[in-house]
């Protein structure tokens, strides 16, 4: 069965030629196509995709935005922010909005649906932008975690924290992404540990890629 994608992008000859383009797989299935992100929580109750592609910068609603408010109303699909720029800042921003990963506009096809597949598994397009370390303990660490032992509900806020943690940011690029203090990050970061039952920020990456948390 082919996926369902939908695309959302303000500049017609991009969103013509990445349609184009999808439309050379024989796995992927356009649905629907939006000229703004005002117009993505209509479009994903029109189109139901299981996928969306959405443009980071359009001019009533940003991409980053319309993530929120697909989040806020309960529409939330898998998403890949696609992006003319490697922009590290709004990359963070859309990941703690809930964007699976980011796509530079001008990838190949492959890569592209290879992308689309990915989200659309349940994985992530995360890895570019670890750290190191983060990389280093995804590759050898064989945590043991206890699956009899339910960690505590970890709230909206402390979600999108984790998010940009398993992104490799620290928490002052954190505190500078979604505008709190460094402090505030600090304590949800030591909250987040505490309610995972792990005791570092690597662990708890691999903790919530365990629980399906990310």
């Amino acid at each position: 069965m082919k996926i369902r994608v939908m695309l959302a992008e303000d500049q017609n000859l991009v969103r013509l030629g990445i349609c184009s383009l999808l439309e050379l797989s024989s796995a992927i299935d356009v649905v629907g196509q939006v000229e703004d992100g005002s117009q993505v929580v209509d479009g994903i109750s029109r189109f139901k995709p299981d996928v969306l592609l959405i443009d980071i910068r359009m001019p009533k609603m940003t991409g980053i935005d319309a993530l929120h408010a697909m989040r806020d109303t309960g529409c939330m699909v898998p998403s890949i922010i696609l992006t003319t720029f490697d922009d590290s800042q709004l990359v963070m921003e859309g990941i703690a909005a809930g964007a699976r990963g980011y796509l530079l506009k001008d990838v190949s096809l492959d890569s592209l649906v290879g992308a689309i597949e990915t989200v659309h598994a349940g994985g992530t397009l995360m890895q570019p932008a670890l750290t190191e370390r983060i990389l280093k303990g995804l590759s050898t660490m064989e945590p043991r975690f206890d699956d009899t032992i339910a960690p505590e509900t970890l709230s909206d806020k402390e979600i999108e924290v984790l998010r940009l943690m398993a992104g490799g940011f620290s928490n002052r690029e954190i505190s500078n992404t979604i505008h709190k203090s460094e402090g505030t990050i600090k304590n949800q970061v030591s909250s987040i540990l505490e309610k995972l039952g792990v005791r570092d920020r690597t662990q708890a990456v691999l903790r919530a890629i365990n629980l399906g948390l990310l």
